[in-house]
């Protein structure tokens, strides 16, 4: 048995999810923090995500100041569990995507993970996603490995959906290789729109989107983009999907209201998930739900109704909560890096093989 934490920070940007695992034969979670992110420091990430004046130094300094919280982050969940962080085999830390564009051939995520060592005292398990794009692979998504570990034991056809900023599924059979894929937009266009329509980081239950009505014709534009219409292995971000994309699409569908257009936004996610789950696993029996999409009834109802052969859950149903499935995996895969087991899916990314990914910054 060994602990390991893992630090995720996803496309949302609301903060750092930290789990505690304890790994064995199976994984095992022990505890978690989430610490929001500072207002400041999500402004300069999200810059980071375009083109702008001295690119480098800006992510330099952000990454030193994203590898501070979390390495406080890190001491605090320690305190809190009276561990030391020699009790703690090693740290998986995803840093922050600010660019992700394996067509040509690049991933970035930054986090500074030899200061994030130097701070904790822990070994740093960081950079997954490049050996996997060196390989040709995608780079994403990493987690359908770690959904196979949790929850592919099992005889049940089986699909794990994580919806953050943006959604993947992991598709489990037991008669058949994993494989995975992003579907599209998560949360990611419906946070940008209700943050700038109403001031408010999220929309909580769905509650603003439920009291709109879907538009059609949006609606089928927005499916029109051509990345929904492509197989995997694919991955995506906010290279493509964002406020300047939907701005495009609303300035040729004026006249909606606000409303309308959020309800316009939960529909594109619930149906591009449904569309391409139906397409690649039609005989799933039952959808495990995770990350912060999990908890917006609206988005859930509209699942199941789209599935309806389906039973749609959230993982919490399955032992595991929601919440920390992403970070828990990312613990994971420093064990699996330590421990020289492959971790990617070369049917999930299109790698030419499997590959050990992470780079090893020593305590």
């Amino acid at each position: 048995m060994a602990l390991y934490l893992g630090v995720m920070s996803g496309t949302s940007l609301d903060g750092l999810d930290i789990a505690l695992i304890e790994q064995g034969p199976c994984t095992r979670l022990l505890a978690t923090l989430f610490q929001p992110m500072p207002a400041q420091l999500r402004h300069e990430l999200l810059a980071l995500c375009s083109s702008g004046n001295d690119e480098l130094a800006r992510a330099a300094i952000t990454e030193q100041r994203w590898a501070e919280l979390a390495a406080d982050s890190i001491q605090r969940l320690l305190s809190e569990q009276q561990l030391s962080p020699q009790a703690v085999r090693a740290i998986g830390s995803h840093g922050q995507t600010v660019r992700h564009e394996p067509h040509r051939g690049f991933t970035i995520q930054i986090g500074n993970p030899a200061l994030l060592a130097e701070l904790t005292g822990i070994t740093v398990i960081s950079d997954f996603r490049r050996r996997d794009v060196a390989a040709g692979g995608q780079g994403a998504p990493l987690v359908p490995a770690f959904h196979e570990s949790a929850f592919g034991c099992h005889q049940q056809v089986r699909a794990v959906l994580n919806i953050g900023g943006f959604s993947n599924l992991s598709l489990l059979s037991p008669s058949t290789p994993s494989r995975g894929f992003d579907c599209g937009p998560g949360n990611v266009l419906m946070d940008a729109w209700i943050q700038r329509e109403k001031n408010l980081p999220f929309d909580r239950n769905g509650e603003w989107a439920a009291s709109g009505t879907i538009d059609q014709d949006l609606l089928a534009a927005l499916l029109g983009e051509d990345f929904f219409a492509t197989r995997g292995p694919k991955s995506t971000g906010r290279e493509l999907f964002n406020l300047p994309w939907l701005d495009a699409h609303l300035a040729r569908h004026s006249g909606l209201r606000p409303e309308d257009v959020q309800a316009t936004l939960l529909e594109l996610t619930a149906k591009t998930i449904s569309n391409a789950l139906l397409e690649a696993q039609p005989q799933t029996q039952a959808l495990l739900v995770c990350g912060g999409g999990a908890h917006n009834s609206a988005l859930m109802r509209r699942l199941q109704a789209l599935l309806p052969s389906c039973e749609v859950s959230s993982t919490d149903r399955h032992g595991v909560p929601p919440d920390w499935v992403e970070a828990m995996a990312f613990a994971w895969l420093a064990h699996c890096c330590l421990e020289g087991i492959p971790a990617n899916r070369p049917a999930v990314t299109g790698a030419r093989g499997s590959r050990i990914l992470g780079a090893i910054y020593p305590a």
